[in-house]
């Protein structure tokens, strides 16, 4: 079967399966509503609107979505050209994650239909829209919305590495300050700090599953 298939549908049941797991899922949603009824979400969000915040982590909006592309694939061509079973296992396995950490959280967006924070904020005049969800079917897109995407997807690639090269502890460094750096990064600007939150949780449930079916591929 193609690599990048490999228990494809057993991971996304992986996710939801076993006692842990279903303890951090309680917990996303858990922390979801402290922080959104104790108005942390705003609080957070209206705090950081500053030229020297919006310099340092705008990018993240970019990289977060062009990094899970391109890692995989270098991996996979430096794997091609250097016939290495590690590296082109980790590039399908950083694939997957990635893939998985897209569709899980945008299965979640269509039926929360999560307001976006506002992209014109204007200190004292803004309307403080962080209690708006429109729960349904499709009322809010799959851009937007909880769990953060980007917060998702980065916590499932950085998982995956580190869950497959548990002893390499640079790639731990690395692979956590990346996705940390995009996590508080959205939740400054494209996204609530409770959507980043579950990002960072729903990925790392997603990023542990693969990896370690993965890892499993090498022994």
């Amino acid at each position: 079967m193609f690599p990048f298939f490999y228990q494809f549908f057993k991971n996304i049941t992986g996710v939801f399966r076993g006692r842990k797991n279903w303890l951090w899922l309680g917990l996303i949603f858990l922390l979801t509503f402290v922080i959104v009824e104790s108005g942390l979400d705003w609080f957070w969000f209206s705090h950081l609107q500053s030229s020297f915040w919006r310099l340092w982590f705008f990018p993240v909006v970019i990289i977060g979505g062009q990094l899970p592309i391109l890692l995989p694939l270098i991996l996979w061509i430096i794997g091609r050209i250097k016939k290495s079973f590690v590296l082109l296992n980790t590039a399908w396995a950083s694939a997957q994650a990635a893939l998985l950490g897209l569709l899980l959280s945008s299965f979640f967006k269509v039926f929360t239909g999560r307001l976006h924070p506002p992209l014109d904020y204007v200190i004292g005049v803004s309307l403080d829209v962080s209690r708006g969800f429109r729960f349904g079917f499709w009322r809010g897109g799959v851009f937007w919305g909880w769990p953060s995407s980007h917060a998702t997807v980065s916590f499932a690639l950085a998982t995956t590495l580190v869950t497959l090269f548990p002893q390499k502890k640079w790639i731990r460094v690395l692979a956590l300050g990346y996705a940390l750096y995009v996590a508080v990064g959205v939740s400054m600007s494209i996204h609530w700090l409770s959507e980043a939150v579950a990002g960072v949780i729903l990925g790392s449930l997603i990023g542990k599953t693969v990896g370690k079916t993965f890892a499993r591929r090498v022994k």
